[in-house]
C-alpha cells in the first residue's frame, strides 16, 4: 500500500494503492510512516510519489458512502494529515508522477514544492463538478498555497491542468519527463535537505499559521 526508503539524506514516500484514495488503512499506513520520517536525526527531506498514472485521488468516496456517519471524524483525519505534512520539520517535495485530484492534489499542495510529469496526468480540483464544497481547512490550504486567481479558476470550474499549465498557473514549481520526475524530485529535497529542520517548521509553520489553525480547527464548518 505505501512503501518508505531512504535515498541518502531523502526519504521516498511511495503510494502504491491504485488511485491512492485516502481510505482508512491507507491513512493509517501514511501516518505511520510520517511517524518514522519525523523521528529522523540529522540532515533529512521527504518525497511522496504515486505509482503508474494516479499521484492520489484523493477521499475514498466509495467508503465514504459507505459509513456517512463518520464523515466529520474522517475529513478531521484527513485535515491532520495535511497538517502534519505542512508541519513536518524538513524540505518536503511532492512528485507527481500521474493524476492529483481533489483531495490528492491537495495533499501535493501541502508541500514545499512539486514536480509533475509533462506527458500525462492532471491537477484537478473537481468539488464544483461532483457537488461539493470544500470544507474550512481545504479552503483555507488551497487559499493560502495557490495564487488568488488560480484557486478561483481551480475550485470553481474544475479545470483539469496539464504540467506546464500547472507550472504556468503557480500549481507546481518544476516539470519532468516520466523517468525523470522522481529522480528530479529526489536531486530537489536532497538539495535542502542539510538546512535545520526545526527552522525550516518554524518558518513554515508561521508562514501558514491560518492554514494550520483551520485544519486543527472543527473539519466541517
Amino acid at each position: 500500500m505505501i512503501d518508505l526508503q531512504r535515498d541518502g539524506d531523502v526519504f521516498v514516500l511511495r503510494f502504491d494503492a491504485g488511485e491512492n484514495r485516502f481510505g482508512p488503512d491507507f491513512l493509517g499506513a501514511v501516518e505511520g510512516a510520517l511517524d518514522t520520517v519525523a523521528k529522523s536525526d540529522g540532515p533529512a527531506a521527504l518525497v511522496t510519489v504515486g505509482t503508474g498514472k494516479f499521484y492520489s485521488n484523493g477521499l475514498d468516496l466509495d467508503w465514504l458512502g459507505a459509513n456517512q456517519d463518520k464523515f466529520a471524524e474522517y475529513l478531521g483525519r484527513v485535515h491532520a494529515l495535511y497538517a502534519r505534512v505542512l508541519e513536518l520539520p524538513m524540505p518536503t517535495v511532492a512528485a507527481l508522477n500521474g493524476h492529483a485530484f481533489a483531495g490528492g492534489g491537495m495533499l501535493a499542495l501541502c508541500h514545499d514544492f512539486a514536480v509533475m510529469r509533462t506527458d500525462r496526468g492532471y491537477f484537478c480540483l473537481p468539488e464544483v463538478d461532483l457537488g461539493m464544497s470544500f470544507t474550512p481547512g481545504m479552503n483555507a490550504l488551497i487559499k493560502g498555497r495557490l495564487p488568488g486567481a488560480t484557486a478561483h479558476e481551480a475550485m470553481l470550474t474544475g479545470r483539469r491542468y496539464t504540467a506546464e499549465q500547472a507550472r504556468d498557473a503557480g500549481i507546481v514549481q518544476h516539470l519532468a519527463a516520466e523517468d525523470e520526475v522522481l529522480p528530479a524530485a529526489v536531486g530537489l529535497a536532497a538539495a535542502s535537505a542539510g538546512r535545520n529542520g526545526t527552522t525550516v517548521a518554524k518558518i513554515r509553520g508561521d508562514l501558514y499559521r491560518p492554514v494550520l489553525d483551520a485544519l486543527h480547527g472543527p473539519a466541517l464548518g
